[in-house]
């Protein structure tokens, strides 16, 4: 892990004077990504510029300012050739100002530094990056299509989809789409082409066990469209279950063709591709979410 650099000397000695000075000079934006961080732990800087920026400069030089004042931490691996983009969690004092926003008490300095190595030397950090990626991705096609009234209604982490479906399943995460008045809840499987496939098509088993409460799409996103196929193969050979919608989308063929909001969706049987708002829903026509 490449370390930070010299960090700001509030972080030894973090009061709540500190915090509230650093809470006066937070900007909208800047509550936004403490927000954001707090719920999902970790994002790249390519990632905070299409969540809040929208510029690569800007981004990099609030961040930079945030970093200084131990608002933010930040953190990247060894990379060869170039360098690897920074990846950014809460900082002391932007973890304490969270803290003070739920009335808990200010968490050790130490203790969120250790956090942010344990989170960088994690197995499963990846794996956390390309979900939020996905996310990320549909909150920067739905702010290139305000007008048609598109929007990300909803972003849960996997723990908060842990806690709402118990232990039938482990969504990834889930969110609710929202396009010209139609809205689409669904749970995520992000798929990384790490396990056989057959494991991948098992877990809708679980899927149909929510009931109708929970019985929202199941989206999963592949590497590739090659790998998207086979899956699409096999659950031609051994069925959908019953009362679950799926649907598939591929990162490679995403990315030459508008990303997660396009029309880069599959499901079981129609080669065809329609975009998220057009994913049948299971719940109705999709406007009754369960919120």
């Amino acid at each position: 892990m490449t370390p930070t650099g010299t960090q700001a000397a509030s972080s030894s000695r973090l009061t709540a004077s500190v915090v509230a000075a650093e809470l006066a000079r937070l900007t909208p934006r800047d509550r936004l990504l403490l927000d954001l961080l707090d719920q999902h732990q970790t994002f790249s800087t390519e990632q905070v510029v299409t969540l809040a920026f929208g510029s690569v400069g800007r981004a990099r030089n609030r961040l930079n300012t945030l970093h200084g004042r131990d608002i933010l931490d930040r953190f990247r691996l060894f990379h060869r050739p170039g360098s690897q983009s920074w990846r950014w969690t809460l900082g002391p004092v932007g973890a304490a100002i969270v803290a003070a926003g739920r009335g808990d008490a200010m968490p050790r300095p130490a203790a969120v530094r250790d956090t942010t190595a344990r989170l960088a030397m994690s197995p499963r950090l990846n794996h956390l990056l390309a979900t939020n990626g996905f996310f990320v991705a549909l909150t920067g096609h739905a702010r290139t299509h305000i007008r048609s009234g598109t929007r990300l209604a909803r972003w849960w982490n996997e723990q908060r989809c842990r806690d709402a479906t118990g232990n039938l399943v482990r969504p990834d995460g889930h969110g609710v789409w929202v396009t010209g008045g139609r809205a689409v809840p669904f749970w995520l499987e992000m798929d990384l082409g790490t396990e056989a496939l057959q494991r991948v098509a098992d877990k809708l088993t679980g899927y149909a066990a929510l009931g109708p409460r929970r019985a929202y799409p199941v989206l999963f996103w592949l590497p590739t469209a090659a790998r998207e196929a086979n899956l699409h193969a096999l659950w031609s050979r051994t069925g959908i279950p019953d009362g679950v919608v799926v649907a598939t989308g591929a990162d490679d063929y995403a990315a030459a063709n508008g990303g997660p909001g396009a029309v880069v969706w599959r499901c079981p049987g129609d080669p065809a591709r329609v975009t998220l708002a057009d994913v049948p829903a299971t719940t109705g026509d999709g406007a009754a979410w369960d919120a």
